[in-house]
This record gives structure tokens, C-alpha cells and sequence, in this order.
């Protein structure tokens, strides 16, 4: 009886090494992809916005991220949508309207968010700006989630647990 219940155990035992393996292998390359754009976004200056207003939309709705890349404020054009940093508030993401001034590398500018009908109160000065490259609706709250602690702490002990199983000494198989 005790070969009948090690014949049955075997297939399942394989299938489980080969799931183990598939998802060890797909957490690495997941890894390397996560290494490579830290990597990516030291070097290009690139990082992500979270849109939590719906001024920007259609073209941005709330619960978007936006890719950005810090940028000489000399170098925008009316119709690039940037994030300015503001003091002592929020950063805001609106589309140049105008250029008013530029006076070396400070630039004078009006932005409009797409979603509003006037353009925003005051001018910005700036000598950096954050232009948009791209944006993914709707994940805002999934990459919030991820700088929770709680949520690092279970995604941690998930990889140490995978890892700990795929590299765990196992019994050779009979033949």
C-alpha cells in the first residue's frame, strides 16, 4: 500500500516542483524588471505622479499614474502637460497654455487643466518642471497600496517563503 501511495504522490510532487519553479522563475524576472527601472529612473530623472482629481481628464483621469520626467522649464511648450511643484501645497499637473517669460532658465507659464473651464488662478515660475510622458488610468490605488508597510511586510514574507520552499533540500527520487 505504502508503494501504491508513493506512486500517486509522485506526479503531484512534480507538478508542485514545476509550478515552484515557474513562479520562482517568474518573481526573478520580475525583480530584474523592477531593478531595471529604478535603474532607468535614477538615470533618466524619470518618476510616477498619482492623479487623485479629475482636472486633467479625459486625458488623465483621477486614480491615473503618470510617468514624468524632470525637465528644464526652457525646454516646455505650450501644450505639454507638466507637474509644478508649489510651496507648501500639492504639486499640480495641468497643460501649458502660455509662455509668458523667460528670463535665463526661469520660466513664466499659465497651465489649464483639461477638465476646467478657466485657466489656473496665478502664473508659475519655474526653473525645473516634470513632464508628462505617458499615463495608466485607473492603478493610482494599487502603487499606493505597495508603499504601505503591512503590504511590503506580507509581499516580503510571500518571496521569503517561495524562496525558502524552491531551495529547500529535498529527498532524491527513485528512478
Amino acid at each position: 500500500m505504502s508503494r501504491h501511495r508513493r506512486t500517486r504522490t509522485r506526479p503531484r510532487r512534480r507538478l508542485l516542483s514545476r509550478v515552484g519553479s515557474l513562479l520562482l522563475t517568474l518573481l526573478s524576472a520580475l525583480g530584474l524588471v523592477c531593478i531595471a527601472l529604478v535603474v532607468l529612473g535614477l538615470v533618466m530623472n524619470v518618476s510616477l505622479v498619482m492623479f487623485s482629481t479629475g482636472s486633467m481628464a479625459p486625458t488623465i483621469p483621477a486614480g491615473s499614474v503618470a510617468l514624468v520626467r524632470e525637465v528644464p522649464a526652457s525646454e516646455i511648450e505650450v501644450g505639454d502637460v507638466v507637474t509644478v511643484d508649489r510651496d507648501g501645497r500639492l504639486p499640480v499637473t495641468h497643460r501649458v497654455t502660455e509662455i509668458l517669460a523667460v528670463d535665463g532658465s526661469s520660466v513664466t507659464f499659465t497651465m489649464q487643466g483639461d477638465a476646467n473651464e478657466q485657466e489656473d488662478a496665478e502664473p508659475y515660475t519655474a526653473e525645473r518642471v516634470r513632464l508628462v510622458l505617458g499615463s495608466v488610468p485607473g492603478v493610482a490605488r494599487a502603487v499606493a497600496s505597495l508603499q504601505s508597510p503591512v503590504v511590503l511586510g506580507l509581499l516580503t514574507l510571500g518571496v521569503a517563503l517561495l524562496v525558502t520552499w524552491a531551495f529547500w533540500p529535498r529527498a532524491e527520487e527513485e528512478g
